[in-house]
């Protein structure tokens, strides 16, 4: 599938968030969005070629560190570079994501698993390891922006009302997947029961009731919003109408507590979500990432908020 002609969304009312899982979901509360043309799939390693063939951008994994921004770090390693994620050999805790997550020199777009790593046969597989200003700056290029978080679950959940997921309230991801997620044990084993390890091609999948691809898993996607652990309580509205789609918390409250990173809030879960230890394959599902990292897993797809493209 290499088709990105948008999909226009009709704006609305929905149901946000989850009272049923991780703490920054809740709580449930109802949310209006204005309507907007949204891309069918993430954006792919051959489109966002493209758009560096035509500009010349240089990524951020692809830049030398600036050491102003990471005070204390060696010399030697502010060097260009990403996170891939690397499967162990044995069982782990859970609760500590250095035993499966690699700083790599030399990862980037272009080199998804580091040096010697090339795009062979990924050109329509989501592109990853682009920062937040990386996908900006496609989405700008483009012509469109990164939707908020309100729009990006609106979006994800396809007309499903309060459904857990974006197909409904059951999860076949063990027997019959649906997405690009983890089947076995993480990080150790992958049965590969959906068909990948890593990032599948865009459209592997059904797509949900609003015909967009991979919202469930492959790769997270970026949002515009700012990263908040506490959500807002619902808003006090007359019957006749819900809060406006609120934008996410500030950059002064977003920060990193260790790197000192402002984060953006990013949705959808990926290959590598289970219920073991990343429950986050649902619409309402989120997660802070800090705006200068770009990941193996990390992706993101562009909205235009007009009624014409």
């Amino acid at each position: 599938m290499d088709e990105m002609e948008p999909i226009w969304i009709e704006g609305g009312e929905f149901a946000m968030g989850s009272d049923d899982f991780y703490p920054d979901e809740a709580p449930v509360r109802r949310i209006a969005v204005g309507g907007f043309w949204i891309d069918p799939h993430p954006v792919t390693n051959e489109r966002f070629g493209e758009f560096v063939a035509d500009t010349g951008y240089v990524t951020v994994a692809e830049r030398v560190p600036d050491p102003e921004l990471y005070p204390g770090a060696a010399p030697e390693d502010l060097v260009p570079g990403a996170v891939v994620f690397t499967m162990t050999t044995r069982r782990v805790r859970l609760d500590d994501y250095r035993q499966w997550w690699r700083w790599t020199p030399g990862a980037s777009w272009r080199h998804p698993l580091g040096p010697g790593s090339s795009l062979e046969g990924l050109d329509q597989h989501p592109v990853v390891h682009v920062s937040y200003d990386d996908a900006a700056a496609f989405c700008a290029w483009a012509g469109g922006t990164l939707p908020t978080e309100a729009e990006w679950e609106y979006a994800a959940r396809g007309g499903l009302e309060g459904a857990t997921f974006a197909w409904g309230d059951d999860d076949p991801q063990e027997t019959t997947p649906l997405a690009n997620t983890w089947q076995g044990v993480f990080p150790v084993e992958n049965t590969e029961l959906d068909g990948w390890t890593r990032t599948s091609p865009v459209g592997s999948y059904p797509p949900n009731g609003y015909g967009l691809y991979d919202m469930t898993g492959n790769v997270w996607e970026w949002t515009d919003d700012w990263y908040s652990s506490s959500r807002a309580a619902p808003v006090e509205t007359s019957s006749c109408c819900a809060p406006a789609d609120p934008r996410g918390g500030t950059e002064a409250g977003s920060y990193d507590p260790v790197a000192g990173i402002p984060r953006k809030v990013v949705k959808g879960g990926s290959h590598l979500c289970t219920p073991q230890y990343c429950y986050r394959y649902r619409p309402a599902a989120r997660q802070p990432q800090t705006i200068d990292t770009g990941m193996s897993h990390l992706g993101f797809r562009r909205i235009v908020r007009s009624e014409s493209t």
